[in-house]
């Protein structure tokens, strides 16, 4: 039976996407949405990219207009904060002051970004990003004169904001503590392409360094950054991009599971089965990937909102969706379906000498993911193979003149489907992120 009234926490894509999906499925009850950012839900993706670059007006930002909610009767509580959840009365109390009683409430309280951990992080001129507010303030500064721009963290973010500011004029430097770009996010070969692209670029990457000092000056405004080989490098604006953390304080003093996001099963149900959590903070049962992770894309957000409806509408059905990801950086288009971490093989299709090629991924022969850079019909037939399982052996794949395009197509149609709940996670502290930027 649906639920009186929704609360939703957060107000990013899961969080709209999870009271839109609600009336979509002609739930009638009360909807609450609640987000801190003073502007309303945006749309992050371009924050990184042409919001950055300037070539996105502000307007463009928000993911719907205003209109939208008084057409929906959502309820859009912006700039407030849930400061506690009473699980046993069925209530949250905002800062403001409001308490607001649920039937059902979805956690999509996102994550912060992780700080860099070494003196001087706290310097003017010392950035992250994640909100509005964040890009508002980098756009302003990459708008004047050409600085000296250090991002650190070599992340989709990080790469991303590289080739904006570069894009832009300013000298770039990139500097990495792992061995290899997106170490976590592609494979060897791609995260190579994409760091050749960067360096074609004019941006330096600097790949196994970390930093270990920031110095500025009087005034308390970044201008060097020191290594741990004690080179220093010019830096007059830091961005840092080392990943985030989950918002789970909420939960976790809810009493709900939490273990590198908030733990949820296969209905994205909490421990408690009127408490949902979705988006980037929710760590989930992946059936790709045989063990529990969260995700941070946009098609993540979006599916699991739609999943997260469907069961506070007495219609549940297990979280299956294919994971796909996408970053544009410099002429880079790359296209990621799957999840491709534990490949034991791959296939390279088309020539990554002209930058068009895509890197099959299998594991024990079966097809996991695969990786696209400027090859968008590649992706979408990707999609729609792991989406129905379609049998693809590497053997096929090497074949002299393979193409995908040339595969028989199979059905359009939703991976999710109806299906019974099973027992919740247990509060195994084992833990597993893919920190995907989309």
């Amino acid at each position: 039976m649906a639920s009186q009234s929704v609360v939703v926490v957060g107000a990013g894509q899961a969080g709209l996407e999870t009271a839109a999906a609600l009336r979509g499925r002609g739930y009638e009850g009360r909807i609450t949405l609640i987000g801190d950012e003073p502007a309303g839900p945006c749309d992050r993706p371009p924050l990184s990219k042409g919001y950055l670059a300037g070539n996105v007006p502000a307007g463009d930002i928000a993911l719907r207009p205003a209109s939208f909610y008084a057409a929906q009767d959502i309820e859009l509580l912006s700039g407030d904060k849930v400061a506690s959840l009473d699980r046993e009365r069925r209530t949250v109390l905002l800062e403001s002051g409001l308490r607001l009683p649920y039937g059902a409430l979805v956690l999509a309280t996102g994550c912060r970004p992780r700080t860099l951990p070494v003196p001087g992080a706290s310097l003017t001129g010392v950035l992250t990003l994640r909100g509005l507010a964040d890009a508002e303030d980098l756009r302003l500064r990459l708008s004047g004169p050409p600085r000296s721009v250090v991002v650190v963290g070599a992340g989709f973010i990080g790469l991303e904001v590289a080739a904006t500011a570069r894009g832009l004029g300013h000298e770039v430097t990139v500097v990495e503590a792992q061995p290899r770009a997106l170490a976590r996010a592609l494979t060897p070969q791609m995260s190579a392409h994409v760091v050749d692209g960067h360096r074609a670029q004019g941006v330096r990457v600097l790949l196994g360094r970390e930093v270990s000092a920031l110095y500025g000056d009087a005034e308390g405004r970044v201008q060097v950054m020191e290594l741990g080989d004690g080179e220093r490098i010019a830096a007059d604006l830091v961005v840092v991009g080392v990943g985030v953390l989950p918002n789970t304080d909420l939960a976790l003093t809810a009493d709900l599971v939490v273990g590198d996001g908030i733990v949820v099963d296969e209905l994205l149900r909490t421990e408690d089965p009127d408490i949902y959590a979705v988006g980037d903070c929710a760590r989930f049962p992946s059936p790709h990937a045989g063990r529990h992770l969260r995700l941070e894309s946009v098609q993540n957000a979006t599916d699991q909102a739609r999943c997260a409806a469907a069961g506070i509408c007495g219609e549940p059905y297990a979280y299956t969706a294919v994971p796909w990801f996408w970053s544009e950086q410099f002429a880079m288009r790359l296209q990621m379906a799957g999840l491709t971490a534990g490949h034991d093989e791959t296939v390279t299709v088309g020539d990554p000498e002209d930058g068009r090629f895509s890197v099959l991924c299998f594991r024990g022969g079966r097809l996991i993911g695969v990786e696209s850079v400027n090859r968008p019909a590649d992706h979408g037939i990707a999609r729609r193979l792991l989406t129905h399982g379609t049998d693809l052996p590497p053997a096929a794949a090497r074949e002299p003149g393979f193409d995908l395009k040339k595969l028989p197509r199979t059905p359009a149609g939703s991976q999710n489907s109806p299906t019974s709940p099973t027992p919740s996670p247990s509060r195994s502290t084992t833990q597993e992120r893919l920190s995907i930027h989309a």
